[in-house]
């Protein structure tokens, strides 16, 4: 079962991670946030948003779908990432870089399968 993880960034915000049951990253979350709390929310919309359409924009005269959905695309090193988007178009997951198109499809599946039900955890700063 996965889970996410909220932590503390450098700056003092907050970032959080959706970890397949394995412990890989399999979506990091789309923005920093101000709090908990505010990191929770985007953990929340993770969740809510995880089992919609892929818009594949590596296909030519690909379709734009409405939101919310998975993008597939290619990165300018030709690595393959999709980014997760809300119903209102905002980025609240990414992806890391894929060398196969198949296992960019695998790790959209994956958040599918792992965040609807996904626990949350916060880090604890280290003294």
């Amino acid at each position: 079962m996965g889970k996410f993880e909220i932590k503390a960034s450098s700056n003092g915000q907050y970032v959080f991670n959706l970890k397949a049951g394995n412990g890989e990253v399999i979506l990091s979350g789309g923005e920093t946030y101000s709090s908990v709390d505010a990191a929770k929310g985007g953990c929340a919309s993770v969740a809510k948003n995880a089992n919609v359409h892929v818009e594949d924009q590596t296909k030519e005269g690909y379709e734009t779908l409405t939101h919310p959905k998975y993008e597939l695309y290619q990165d300018k090193a030709g690595e393959y990432r999709f980014r997760l988007k809300a119903s209102n178009g905002e980025n609240i997951g990414r992806s890391e870089g894929y060398k196969a198109k198949a296992s960019a499809l695998n790790g959209i599946e994956s958040v599918g399968r792992n965040a609807p039900d996904a626990p949350v955890v916060v880090e604890e700063e280290e003294a």
